[in-house]
């Protein structure tokens, strides 16, 4: 019996219980949230943290100055100890290599910390292995992945100051995760890096979901009302909004239905047949082959072809129709066609949507900002800034939208300063070299980007009086008449629109180091950011 097997083999009873749930169910007990006041991952227990092997994966700089994120190993033995290593930077790699978190990369640190498990994997069925966290799937489908000794993943990442965002990697092959408190993620080829992406968004820029189906929207990609929106300046045509595109749902479910040859899964839905075109999207695991399955509209095959390389995953499909539905009833029909994948076959959840008509049109390209309806479990409307631009919503996608890009820029700058270090060379003369050194975006970047720039301002603190021929260097030569400078840092980018939280602009006053003197003067930030 593969691990795929023994996953689905108690399906039936499982997927009735939590059939209609979203699909990572990180709210609740899961979600972030305090303790006696305290944030969660600040709280002391008394449970000792397990033993930590760390190695750095991507560096940027000091931990005292950057968000560090850190990969612990779930279910990895002793002898699995390389592959945790592997797996984590393969991990990390991916996700900021050219995407991502490639634009902010500089700002963090990426770590891994392995701890060895006694058993090998993760559980199911609401049961933890002998591991060192205890992660497990709810029952035995492809989707959330919960932890069972939160204490003992806090106590781990407040060994270390190498923990600001804490993922903890369950050693298994396919698809499941969550966000929350701790990100939770498994070692999938396919869809590690993907739910990875997707659940640092909720982690870091603290944002809901945009996919349709789940319960909690909000942050800076959700809007509750169109009176309401949070990226309006990033609106494509503002002098047209709020304007709603003009799409509907018809049918939205989690299914969790293992299938078998001998009767097809099918659900019906209808249409008032007013929109242009429609899209089937359903998500499946257990089926390697195009051959093994055949998914029909009104019994019209929809020429479904498998994810190559996804073998036995789960993945997630869209299909889209440049055509109107019918007014009426349709049916939507999977016939597992291959009695070999039975018992492995399963159809995780579907689908459908429809979009726009000749008077309302709906705009589905990239890079358009507007208000697009996104429908929960209960079928309530929320809106999100784009269509399929943002991983939040389609999970494949390997970029945030604006919106969210924003938000995260604001997320790691907020505990950050933009000054990385300050250095002082009193001389004989008298003069004070003082020199900063700055996080390395913008110019300081090993490409610097024209999308990005630094400007430096100095001044004497005694009268504030500009010291212009020093503006925009990071160095200046300083008199022995002035006792303190000021340097005011700012941060242009233009994936920010706003700077909410003031995060763009640091402000240091400088005490001048003199010739023979042993004093350090300490940095005095004008500013909290």
């Amino acid at each position: 019996m593969t691990l795929l097997d023994t996953y689905l083999v108690i399906l039936a009873v499982a997927s009735f219980a939590n059939g209609q749930f979203c699909e990572h169910q990180w709210e609740g007990k899961f979600a972030d949230h305090k303790v006696d006041g305290v944030p969660y991952l600040q709280a002391v227990d008394n449970v000792a943290p397990p033993p930590l092997e760390i190695r750095p994966l991507i560096v940027t700089g000091p931990s005292d100055n950057r968000v560090d994120l850190i990969f612990l190993g779930d279910g990895y033995t002793e002898a699995e100890k390389e592959k945790f290593f592997s797996d984590a930077l393969f991990l990390a790699e991916n996700v900021t290599d050219g995407q991502t978190f490639n634009d902010v990369a500089p700002l963090m640190n990426w770590w891994a910390g392995f701890s060895p498990s006694a058993e090998s994997g993760v559980g199911v069925g609401g049961q933890p292995l002998d591991t060192v966290y205890g992660l497990y799937r709810d029952g035995t489908e492809l989707r959330g992945v919960y932890y069972d000794k939160p204490e003992v993943a806090r106590a781990a990442c407040q060994s270390t100051d190498a923990c600001d965002y804490p993922i903890l990697l369950g050693n298994d092959p396919y698809y499941g995760g969550l966000g929350g408190s701790f990100t939770v993620i498994t070692s999938s080829t396919v869809n590690g890096p993907a739910i990875l992406r997707h659940e640092l968004g909720h982690s870091i820029i603290n944002v809901g979901e945009e996919y349709d189906g789940a319960t909690g929207y909000f942050g800076v990609n959700s809007a509750r009302t169109t009176s309401s929106v949070p990226w309006t300046q990033w609106y494509s045509e503002p002098e047209t909004e709020p304007r709603v595109q003009r799409s509907n749902m018809p049918i939205q479910a989690y299914t969790w239905s293992l299938l078998n040859t001998t009767t097809a899964y099918s659900s019906t839905f209808t249409s008032a047949g007013t929109y242009d075109n429609y899209l089937v999207q359903f998500s499946i695991s257990g089926v390697p082959e195009s051959s093994d399955l055949l998914v029909q509209l009104d019994g019209v095959d929809l020429k479904w072809e498998v994810f190559q390389g996804i073998e036995l995953d789960r993945y997630i499909y869209n299909l889209p129709f440049n055509a109107s539905l019918a007014p009426g009833e349709h049916r939507l029909t999977f016939t597992l066609l291959n009695p070999d994948r039975e018992g492995t076959a399963q159809l995780c959840n579907l689908e459908v949507l429809e979009y726009g008509d000749e008077n309302e049109r709906f705009a589905p390209e990239l890079g358009y900002y507007g208000l697009y309806p996104t429908y929960s479990d209960r079928n309530g409307t929320t809106y999100r800034p784009t269509n399929n631009d943002c991983l939040m919503r389609w999970t494949y996608t390997v970029d945030f939208c604006s919106a969210c890009i924003e938000g995260l820029w604001w997320a790691l700058l907020r505990p950050l300063s933009l000054i990385d270090q300050v250095d002082q060379v009193a001389q004989a003369s008298g003069v004070t070299n003082i020199t900063l050194e700055l996080l390395p975006v913008a110019q300081f970047r090993d490409v610097p980007r024209p999308s990005e720039a630094y400007t430096i301002e100095w001044f004497n603190a005694a009268d504030s009086s500009p010291l212009s021929q020093w503006t925009n260097q990071t160095s200046a030569l300083i008199s022995q008449s002035i006792a303190e400078v000021d340097v005011v840092v700012r941060f242009w980018t233009a994936q920010v629109k706003i700077d909410r939280d003031g995060v763009l602009v640091q402000e240091e006053r400088i005490a001048v180091k003199r010739c023979g003197t042993e004093t350090s003067y300490p940095r005095r930030s004008l500013v909290e950011n």
